[in-house]
């Protein structure tokens, strides 16, 4: 077991936490970012990223995340393989241990945990995640130009996203286990306004059907909660709107949540309440949850660290 102490210490290595640990180390902070349970965040699995600015012809998202990685390093960011699984928050420097048995000391902590998406917990879906199953519109709409589509969910997001859908694809099917929606009554409303959607209530899947060559979703089966009975509708994929998960169980009591479990940072800034903490991406970003707007908020924390650090006489 190890000590490695350092004035930024970055928890989680998706967007947000890469781009932190680029800003850190060109600063001179000499970062030091521990991978996580997920090194790479989310986007390790995503195929085609294609909204994420500087790559025309898109990019995977295994190989968006190795390059973030490599340009972090590059720049005099430490990378390490371990899982942070206690923290103490109570004084300067921070104090955190990770699953390794080693323990991390900093002056500043940069929490970029993320968020977890909520899947449905059926085989076939995780079989084709990412070939046709998503958990992300506005990431992946765009590849269901002109498609028949269908989207699980009740809620706010489900109904945001089934609205965005209609802007690529040919009809959107939503299917909802119960008989009315949770969602607002304005957005209900422009759903229900939409010739391009159509709702499916007591309903939900029990299968995604597909084709293995190429890799594709051909349908889902549907499977009505009051009667059993069971029909397929085909589409072309299947969007998973039922919520997500912040990745902040090791902060619970430590650090103020809102909630839905979401770290709490001042507006305008990455701040929690903890003077030299700070939280970057979705673990504190409940409405965008965008690859681009966790590397913006990392761009953030990294800043706030450095000032917060020269005000504390702790830079050099």
């Amino acid at each position: 077991m190890a000590t490695h102490s350092t004035k930024v210490l970055i928890i989680g290595s998706g967007a947000a936490g890469l781009t932190a640990a680029i800003y850190a180390a060109r600063a001179n902070l000499k970062p030091i970012l521990v991978a996580g349970l997920q090194p790479g965040g989310q986007l390790t699995i995503t195929t085609d990223v294609e909204n994420f600015p500087g790559f025309p012809e898109g990019v995977q998202g295994p190989e968006l995340m190795d390059r973030m990685q490599a340009q972090a390093e590059r720049v005099g960011t430490e990378v390490i393989y371990d899982i942070i699984t206690e923290v103490d928050f109570s004084k300067r420097p921070f104090r955190c241990v990770g699953d390794s048995g080693d323990e991390y000391v900093a002056e500043t902590v940069i929490i970029s945990t993320g968020a977890s998406a909520r899947w449905l917990d059926l085989p076939s879906e995780t079989e084709f995640r990412g070939f046709g199953v998503s958990a992300c519109a506005t990431c992946d709409a765009f590849f269901f130009r002109g498609k028949d589509v269908a989207i699980v969910g009740g809620g706010n997001t489900a109904v945001e996203e089934a609205i965005f859908l209609t802007n690529h694809a040919n009809s959107v099917t939503l299917i909802h286990r119960r008989n009315s929606l949770r969602a607002e009554r304005v957005m209900q409303d422009h759903l229900f306004a939409n010739p391009k959607i159509k709702v499916v209530w007591d309903s939900v899947v029990d299968q995604v059907i597909g084709s293995e060559t190429p890799k594709s979703v051909t349908g889902v089966r549907i499977k009505n909660v009051a009667t059993g009975e069971t029909r397929e509708l085909p589409v072309s994929g299947l969007f998973v709107a039922i919520g997500h998960t912040p990745n902040t169980e090791l902060f619970k009591g430590v650090l103020d949540t809102d909630d839905e479990g979401y770290l709490v940072t001042r507006p305008g800034s990455t701040t929690t309440n903890i003077p030299g903490v700070f939280a970057a991406g979705d673990v504190q970003d409940r409405i965008f949850r965008q690859a681009v707007t966790a590397a913006g908020s990392g761009c953030m924390a990294a800043i706030e660290a450095d000032r917060f650090l020269v005000d504390h006489g702790a830079s050099v």
